[in-house]
């Protein structure tokens, strides 16, 4: 976790001369050497003092535009968190802990998810709850089978 240094300076510069420190030409190329790294997980390898998580996402979001690919970082978004918050795979749902555990996780991904994308975003949400995974899936990315039938390539 960052004490407000991250927004110090200028944030954007930072990370991309750090992207390219690591030797990647984009925080997209980046994040894709390191595919089931949780945001907060990338933003610490690039500064655990002064990047967040939040900035991590917002340089993705910005590469993702500019290709029209804001559906698949989304997916890929989804498949980071849930190696972050279960390792081991997606959990049985067996008690209010476990549950409560996935909905912060399913209400971090609608906090990062651009207007244009809420709805599609809550009804995938609404879906894995309703009709969860079978125990243990982990998507290693957003070409998961799963998450591609959750949230398709229909850009918004």
């Amino acid at each position: 976790m960052t004490d407000g240094r991250s927004w110090q300076g200028n944030w954007k510069v930072r990370i991309y001369e750090r992207v390219r420190e690591r030797g990647h030409t984009s925080l997209t190329d980046f994040a894709k050497a390191r595919p089931t790294v949780s945001l907060l997980g990338l933003a610490q390898e690039l500064g655990e003092d002064d990047v967040a998580a939040i900035q991590v996402f917002h340089g993705l979001l910005s590469e993702a535009a500019q290709r029209q690919q804001v559906t698949r970082l989304l997916r890929d978004v989804i498949a980071r968190e849930v190696a972050g918050d279960f390792p081991e795979g997606w959990p049985v749902i067996t008690d209010e802990a476990t549950r409560f555990q996935l909905i912060r996780l399913l209400a971090r991904l609608g906090a990062f998810t651009p207007e244009t994308h809420e709805a599609l975003v809550s009804r995938a949400g609404d879906s894995l709850l309703a009709s969860p995974p079978p125990p243990g899936w982990r998507p290693l990315g957003p070409d998961d089978e799963l998450l591609l039938t959750l949230l398709p390539d229909n850009e918004a």
